[in-house]
């Protein structure tokens, strides 16, 4: 699974640099460039990881996170910003933040940070009577190991990846060897029987995870 991270950065080149070093270690990046961009970011997509400098145009970086932590997103963020007095970093772990990186730094401190915060045990994905460990990649049901064939083990990890959000049906086809809207139409009926997971057909547009 690839860790989903939303940079906010309004310096272009250092934002740039970042999202290319964070890219190149396997990271997916989504670089927005002012707080209502990152806004509309944590609109439509699901996200590991935030990364947010906090002397950004429209929204700054304490205000995102705090119309965030109200809306009962808890997703894990990292401020990094010039603002080093010690009232500003209060402020930053006040809010729900989990680490806070002063200006300037070295990208590769950010990295070694970031990798310590999406390395961290995760809890297991629990869904009814299913279980998914991440870390040891291992799947049960009841209790007993469950053995997916590599073609539903694709499907469920482009699902598990957005849980909560539809995944567009043409990226799921890429997961078939003969795609066709009937095989996956079949093959989603399969893994839905195999794992008991409540995947639902969002007519003309794709499937979601639900996560409720």
């Amino acid at each position: 699974m690839s860790y989903k991270i939303l940079l906010l950065e309004d310096d272009s080149v250092l934002g740039q640099t970042l999202k290319e070093m964070l890219e190149d270690e396997g990271y997916s990046i989504d670089l927005a460039i002012n707080g209502e961009e990152a806004a509309e970011c944590t609109y439509r997509n699901k996200y590991d990881l935030y990364i947010f400098d906090i002397n950004v145009p429209e929204i700054d970086g304490f205000a995102l996170l705090k119309a965030l932590r109200e809306a009962s997103d808890k997703t894990a963020t990292l401020f990094m910003s010039a603002m080093v007095d010690i009232k500003s970093i209060a402020k930053g772990f006040e809010l729900g933040a989990q680490d806070y990186l002063k200006k300037p730094f070295y990208p590769e401190e950010l990295l070694i940070r970031v990798k310590a915060k999406l390395s961290a045990p995760d809890e297991l994905f629990i869904c009814g009577d299913f279980t998914y460990d991440e870390k040891k990649k291992l799947f049960k049901k009841d209790g007993k190991r469950l053995v997916l064939g590599e073609m539903q083990q694709r499907l469920f990890s482009e699902l598990y990846r957005d849980r909560g959000n539809i995944v567009d049906k043409e990226l799921l086809l890429e997961c078939l060897e003969h795609p066709s809207s009937t095989a996956l139409r079949v093959a989603i009926n399969k893994l839905k029987q195999t794992t008991g997971l409540p995947i639902e057909n969002i007519r003309g547009v794709g499937y979601v995870l639900e996560t409720r």
